[in-house]
């Protein structure tokens, strides 16, 4: 998973501490005191039968509308096993005038469900694309709401629809309900192994991967406290694009408080050598960075090429002594990507306890949702 020795080296001022911290984290994961991760284990009890995904798995299309974390996360799956599913997966996470004319464009749409996540069941921009497929398309007996059990929007939009619920538990925040319904429900209907993503139990008392975690956060939190606090995903595999951005909205919702944080840049590879590698290179040295690829046979040249110019670009970074680490991940594993996923949401949990934030909330945010509420309400 982790690439051995190529990790950032100045990590002595640290490591101390970020042990102590490990140390209380996995007591409290031991001790189920930290619920936010119950999804993370083999023993949660994900909230949706056999026979919803049978009823489900009849369908070519999968029409999925969410926001941030209740769509990142699932999108992140997709893309990493998309050339192994047959069905189709179609993503809604933004406001688009056009967006009904995209959902008509959509081949054999009659065969489509649709997924609607909204942990709230009050998100301004689910609400809205929802309001816009539902009154046009009307996919009776075609419809999976994922929210909370609670008077809603959502609820209101959707109770004559028949659809089908899902609780989405009210203590898993967004960005960390990768491995809960949220996203494996979705997972199921691609044919995925949900419980192979599940090894948090595992992982902690593995010697590696704790290794791994320790060193990884007591690196990044040196270069934070030195005011290096610009992370750069470098990556080389189109299948992990999602997953970079997925890791994004987890560092930067959960560290960015009380003028603290680090900020996740996202660079896709090669395409990025073109416009900020010079930059990476030889601009102000700010800046750690993250290689993500996948480990596959290489035949074909682009793969071939692709595999040089990351190679290349880790061979200048180690001459420059610019900090870096290199995440190889197996083909097609959901147990790899399950401890890709609990590695950064720990590395995450780890770094806000060192930096004194809280890393559950989101408190700025909500504040441009009440502001934008206020907006909608004086012109409705």
């Amino acid at each position: 998973m982790l690439s051995k020795n190529n990790f950032f080296k100045d990590i002595s001022a640290s490591l101390k501490k970020t042990k102590q911290v490990f140390r209380v984290l996995a007591k409290e994961i031991e001790n189920h005191d930290i619920p936010v991760l119950q999804s993370y284990n083999r023993d949660y009890e994900l909230n949706f039968s056999p026979s919803i995904i049978k009823k489900f798995s009849k369908f070519n299309n999968v029409i999925i509308i969410g926001m941030g974390g209740s769509i990142l996360g699932t999108k992140s799956i997709y893309s990493y096993f998309k050339n192994n599913i047959k069905k189709k997966i179609f993503f809604f996470d933004n406001l688009d005038s056009s967006l009904y004319s995209k959902i008509e464009k959509i081949k054999n749409l009659n065969k489509s469900c649709f997924i609607i996540v909204s942990k709230s069941g009050d998100t301004t921009e689910t609400i809205a694309n929802c309001s816009v497929i539902l009154t046009k398309i009307k996919p009776k007996n075609k419809l999976i709401i994922i929210t909370e059990f609670k008077d809603s929007a959502l609820f209101h939009i959707t109770n004559k629809f028949n659809p089908e619920f899902i609780e989405h538990k009210s203590y898993i925040g967004g960005r960390y309900s990768v491995l809960s319904e949220v996203a494996m429900f979705p997972a199921a209907l691609m044919g995925l192994k949900t419980n192979k993503f599940k090894n948090l139990n595992k992982l902690i008392k593995n010697k590696n991967f704790v290794l791994s975690l320790v060193n990884s956060v007591a690196s990044i939190y040196t270069y934070y406290k030195k005011g290096i606090n610009n992370s750069v995903m470098l990556n080389y595999d189109s299948r992990l694009n999602e997953l970079c951005f997925w890791n994004q909205q987890l560092l930067g919702e959960s560290l960015g408080k009380k003028g603290k944080g680090i900020n996740p840049i996202v660079s896709l590879c090669p395409k990025d050598h073109h416009s900020l590698l010079q930059l990476y290179l030889d601009g102000p040295r700010d800046k750690f960075f993250t290689f993500f690829s996948i480990k596959k046979n290489i035949k074909q040249k682009i793969d071939m090429t692709l595999d040089a110019q990351c190679r290349a670009t880790k061979n200048i970074f180690k001459k420059k002594r610019i900090p870096y680490r290199h995440f190889i991940l197996k083909e097609n594993d959901e147990e790899e990507l399950g401890s890709i996923f609990t590695f950064l949401v720990l590395e995450t949990i780890l770094l806000a306890r060192l930096m004194n934030v809280n890393p559950y909330d989101q408190p700025a945010v909500e504040e441009i949702k009440i502001e934008t509420k206020k907006i909608l309400g004086k012109r409705g």
